[in-house]
């Protein structure tokens, strides 16, 4: 592609002969190579303007900076923002698949992945072949490509969107977190539907948001990216998000003022199997059915529905695809023999944890019984929030590994201990993973509930820097095949 063709859409000035062809995009600088435009990223720790002149003796063929670098004979293009350039030129590169195939952007503090997967249950449901992109990675019929962010670089996601407009997609589903769209990860997407699902404290401090305002303008900026927006009636910021939107919007929940309303909720339990039910009414009307405990999982089943009613999807559809949906990692249910239930949970902080625990005692099981650890070479009082909150909600908790990174798993579970200290919660220790798993296991008995928290879909254990493969759902394959 022509330099020129890749900055159509770019304001620039530029020095340097602009009729040369590109080969692709590189903001890596370990990545130049002949014939490809380096573009200067600044992140929390390195900034890419730095290496712009390493770039160029590397054989780069142009570089994209925000102010002057020295480059020698090569294009140097300045931009005001590189990174909402290098939105605007992958876009360009991989032929603006975004204008192919309707995409549907998600945001909100939690409910982003579950709603991903039900939008996209519900549209393959409908035949409709569609792709994701999240907190699992990029998803694209059964292959799924890990990723290092929630909303993945530009560059990737519009790779992403070409791969899946030519693998037959016929729409595409993504996590539009506040860190992505601040970052200009979401840029040159004509969204079909922006949907917000919630909002709440989260992502403060650090490398992240410096407070609660600019958290919160960051997720507004979706609804200026889309065609329709759909936007949770009941949340207390529904009228705040909406600040600046170029968009329609339309609301759900159990408010009288939403457009499509759920009541008549009920849980749904039985060995192996924890859901709920509700009906809707409003712009449609329907009886739903879904295989995901609590109440938070109507609401992303409303908002699901509501997203795929705009973009023409019968109710039949939602009913069919919401009853199939199964999230990888969060309240995932694992057959085993027995009559107790076991699931796989993300949870790994102490508002997760809360959240999980006092939805599963909803359910009134004989016992619930939680396992989890901590993160090593993180805040300890993570730890003892964590602790503090099993000890106070689950009947037995059992003391693990998480990413123990460079700690002593040991190390780990005393400041856990320090938390359960505060209640009156029993526990076991039983440092191995997979040891505490069998323990589980071994030790359900009828109705309990046993949740295993804290990897969700992750497939892999970090010790002292290395990562090992460890997927749960395999290790209680091995336990039950007499494998482990």
């Amino acid at each position: 592609m022509q330099l020129k063709s890749l900055l159509e859409r770019v304001e620039y000035t530029s020095s340097g002969n602009m009729d040369i062809s590109i080969e692709d995009i590189v903001y890596d600088s370990r990545k130049v190579r002949p014939g490809v435009v380096f573009v200067c990223l600044e992140g929390a720790s390195v900034d890419g303007h730095m290496y712009a002149a390493a770039a160029a003796q590397a054989g780069a063929a142009a570089v994209v900076a925000a102010r002057p670098v020295e480059t020698g004979d090569v294009p140097l293009i300045l931009v005001k923002d590189t990174r909402a350039a290098l939105a605007q030129m992958s876009a360009a590169f991989f032929h603006y698949p975004a204008e192919e195939i309707p995409v549907v952007g998600i945001t909100g503090t939690k409910g982003k992945t579950t709603s991903a997967y039900m939008i996209c249950s519900i549209l393959e449901a409908a035949g409709i072949k569609t792709g994701m992109i999240g907190t699992v990675g990029i998803r694209i019929g059964e292959t799924v490509t890990a990723t290092d962010n929630t909303t993945p670089e530009s560059y990737i996601v519009q790779r992403a969107l070409r791969d899946m407009v030519d693998a037959g997609c016929g729409a595409a589903v993504m996590e539009a977190s506040s860190i992505g769209l601040r970052g200009h990860r979401a840029d040159a997407i004509p969204f079909a539907v922006g949907l917000f699902t919630n909002f709440s404290e989260d992502h403060i401090g650090g490398a992240e948001h410096k407070d609660m305002e600019e958290y919160l303008d960051c997720k507004r900026m979706l609804f200026q990216k889309c065609r329709l927006g759909v936007i949770n009636r009941d949340d207390p910021m529904w009228m705040e998000i909406q600040k600046g939107k170029t968009c329609e919007v339309s609301y759900f929940g159990f408010s009288k003022e939403a457009d499509l309303r759920a009541s008549k909720e009920a849980l749904i339990s039985r060995p192996g199997f924890l859901g709920v039910r509700f009906h809707a009414e409003g712009t449609m009307e329907f009886d739903a059915e879904v295989p995901i405990p609590g109440k938070f999982s109507v609401y992303n089943a409303l908002g699901a529905a509501a997203v795929c009613g705009l973009m023409g999807i019968s109710s039949e559809n939602i009913i069919k695809g919401l009853a199939a949906v199964k999230v990888k990692g969060r309240v995932e249910p694992v057959p085993v023999p027995g009559n107790y239930t076991l699931l796989i949970d993300y949870a790994h902080n102490a508002v997760s944890m809360e959240s999980i625990l006092t939805t599963l005692r909803e359910y009134n099981p004989h016992r619930l019984i939680c396992l989890f650890g901590a993160g090593g070479n993180r805040s300890r009082t993570r730890r003892f929030e964590m602790g503090e909150v099993s000890g106070r909600l689950a009947d037995l908790s059992v003391l693990t590994a998480d990413n123990s990174r460079f700690e002593d798993v040991m190390d780990i579970i005393a400041d856990i201990k320090v938390g359960i200290g505060r209640t009156n919660g029993k526990y076991v220790v039983i440092p191995d993973r997979k040891e505490a798993i069998r323990y589980c296991m071994q030790n359900a008995e009828d109705g309990d509930i046993v949740v295993l928290a804290g990897k969700g879909h992750e497939d892999y254990q970090e010790i002292r820097g290395v990562k090992y493969h460890l997927d749960e759902r395999e290790v209680v394959a091995d336990i039950l095949a007499g494998k482990l």
